[in-house]
């Protein structure tokens, strides 16, 4: 198949992540433009990035300009607040988007944003928590019925939308009303690791946490338990617990229920090469269950990091999606949903009143 095309409207730090993998793998993406605000940032963009710039959305998606190809999909990768516009625009000109979390910065600018493009079917968001290996693993543990009817799950590895994203996928819990209760808690941290890398820092510092509940209905609920820096710092751990009434999956662990007299416990093994004497260099292979594989690596050889399987996984499946080859991979609806209920996080921990969610425009979509 020839390269999946795309091109990137901004240039931050989370949108060198979509041009990273096509320079990795050239003979599955190519990225043919980045939109750069300044001449200047521009020319920075093209040395370091090795990926011609443009000024404005027009010039990206008409080849105008240093670009030769017109991208399949454009990623939106800007400030919030921006994204709305973007996003809009490009609607406008019939192309495709794979927008950045969140596709808005509030719960008006959702409202306002579906309203405008929602019924375009051309939105998409670049939600890849379930798409990130661990997670894809457990998810095919719980489409199997391994742990019978999923009923909760207790999170603390990521924030807000992308933690929403992953509970609502194990819970197949829709886009309905929901009940948050949230409360803040200020305890000491140290601090030794940074997204610029290692801090020095020897004493804590006062770190806050959001402990919340989400009451989906129907028997299904999350808890949700996030520390300030948790991404980066090594001193707080992901966890995950995914209850079902035939069994649990902890971690990397899934015990189930057999038989009347037998429950067994067993891991989710991680294959990787590049081990000891193994010479075909660090890489995931698969992850397992009992001998059948849950997930299988789809860009082995590229030598990635789970955050860039995930994203590689969604350029990919954009791009079978914009050529007639596959499914939506995270709809507009999904992407307002998630950051819907982050709000509401946010909102709870902040008031310490109970926040009711309710269906919006685009539960139906």
């Amino acid at each position: 198949m020839a390269p999946i095309q795309f091109g990137v409207v901004g240039s931050g730090w989370r949108a060198e992540f979509f041009v990273r993998m096509a320079r990795v793998m050239p003979g599955r993406f190519q990225c043919v433009g980045v939109v750069t605000r300044s001449a200047e940032r521009g020319a920075q963009v093209e040395r370091e990035w090795g990926v011609p710039t443009v000024r404005t959305i027009e010039e990206l998606v008409t080849a105008v300009g240093p670009t030769t190809d017109r991208p399949e999909f454009v990623v939106v990768s800007v400030p919030w607040p921006v994204t709305p516009a973007a996003t809009a625009e490009l609607v406008s000109l019939g192309i495709p988007v794979l927008a950045e979390t969140p596709p808005a910065p509030d719960a008006d600018g959702l409202r306002e944003l579906w309203a405008e493009v929602g019924s375009s079917g051309l939105v998409q968001v670049a939600e890849h928590s379930p798409s990130m290996p661990s997670h894809a693993a457990r998810i095919a543990v719980v489409d199997a019925g391994t742990i019978g009817r999923p009923t909760s799950v207790q999170i603390s590895s990521t924030h807000l939308y992308h933690a929403v994203g992953l509970i609502r996928r194990l819970l197949d819990a829709g886009r309905g009303e929901v009940a948050v209760h949230a409360s803040t808690f200020t305890a000491p941290l140290l601090g030794p690791l940074g997204r610029d890398g290692w801090t020095g820092t020897t004493e804590p510092a006062d770190a806050w946490n959001i402990l919340a509940t989400l009451d989906f209905g129907d028997g299904r609920s999350a808890l949700y338990d996030f520390t300030d820096n948790q991404w980066h710092n090594p001193l707080r751990t992901n966890r995950i617990v995914v209850r079902g009434s035939h069994g649990e999956i902890v971690d990397d662990a899934v015990t189930r229920w057999v038989d009347e007299r037998t429950v067994i416990t067993a891991p989710i093994v991680r294959r990787v090469t590049g081990l000891e004497q193994n010479l075909d260099g660090f890489d995931l292979e698969h992850l397992s269950l009992d001998g059948r594989v849950l997930y299988r690596n789809a860009f082995q050889g590229a030598r990635l990091a789970d955050d860039d399987i995930a994203v590689a996984a969604l350029l990919d499946a954009t791009g079978a999606w914009v050529r007639g080859d596959g499914p939506a991979p995270y709809p507009l609806a999904d992407g307002c949903q998630d950051h819907l209920l982050g709000l509401a996080i946010e909102e709870a921990a902040r008031t310490g009143e109970t926040v009711r969610t309710a269906r919006e425009a685009w539960a139906d979509a």
